[in-house]
């Protein structure tokens, strides 16, 4: 069955194009900023991920069936030419994953807080999410989870209509494709420039995650982000919406 997203698009029809791939339990709301920041220049691409945002009635299945979906996308909506892409957190492994499969549709990659690294325990980590998976629809939770990720105040009601509608399926879904998630063999090959961008207050495994991101990649660069932890975007949306641009430009 083919999966249909939601896609918010912005900017001059004729623009390079940029496509935004949001963090699992938000939506294409997070990159509001950036979106506002890049749109009079390039054409910006926000599609909500299945499961999440105003494509919460389809269910994420996982990371190969989404990747397809948005390569199906792109073609339909960006053809004539390759995207940047950026993403964050569980979309900056589909980031990385379409930039392997699909590189004659990616001309260059963001790679923001992506974990690379199997984490230990992943079966009991997903057995106690499978028990606790009702919460995520009490707003004490959710509050809980929005504080982990940075969530500002004036995107605290999107957070929480979003969380809410998130189902179990899709959480065990995109929560245990995020777990599993190992760097494909074709991310050694991607020809285009890559940044890879990481919290110096992160857990180590996501630091570890970024290393090895970054090695596995000849040419790209690494940027570890003092003082932030996971949730760059939201934490410092003017440093990073800059940090884009300026980079963006250079390449």
């Amino acid at each position: 069955m083919e999966s249909i997203m939601f896609l918010h698009t912005s900017g001059p029809e004729d623009a390079a194009p940029v496509l935004l791939l949001h963090g699992g339990g938000v939506a294409g709301w997070m990159w509001d900023s950036l979106r506002e920041r890049l749109e009079p220049e390039y054409r910006v691409l926000v599609p909500d991920l299945p499961g999440h945002g105003h494509s919460a009635d389809e269910p994420y299945v996982s990371h190969s069936e989404t990747v397809t979906a948005l390569a199906r996308l792109l073609v339909a909506t960006a053809s004539d030419r390759p995207v940047t892409v950026v993403g964050f957190s569980l979309g900056a492994q589909l980031a990385i994953q379409l930039a392997s499969e699909h590189a004659d549709l990616v001309s260059q990659a963001v790679i923001v807080s992506a974990q690379a690294k199997v984490m230990p325990f992943m079966n009991l980590t997903l057995g106690a999410l499978a028990i606790s998976a009702p919460l995520a629809r009490r707003p004490w939770f959710a509050e809980l989870q929005a504080r982990e990720l940075l969530i500002p105040p004036h995107l605290m009601d999107e957070y929480m209509r979003t969380s809410s509608a998130v189902t179990r399926a899709t959480l065990l879904a995109a929560v245990g494709e995020n777990l599993r998630f190992k760097l494909p063999a074709g991310w050694t090959t991607f020809p285009g420039p890559a940044l890879v961008l990481v919290g110096k207050r992160e857990r180590r495994l996501m630091r570890e995650s970024a290393e090895l991101i970054h090695t596995a990649l000849p040419g790209s660069e690494l940027a570890v982000v003092a003082g932030c932890g996971h949730g760059i975007p939201l934490q410092r949306p003017d440093w990073f919406d800059e940090r884009i641009a300026e980079w963006l430009r250079a390449v």
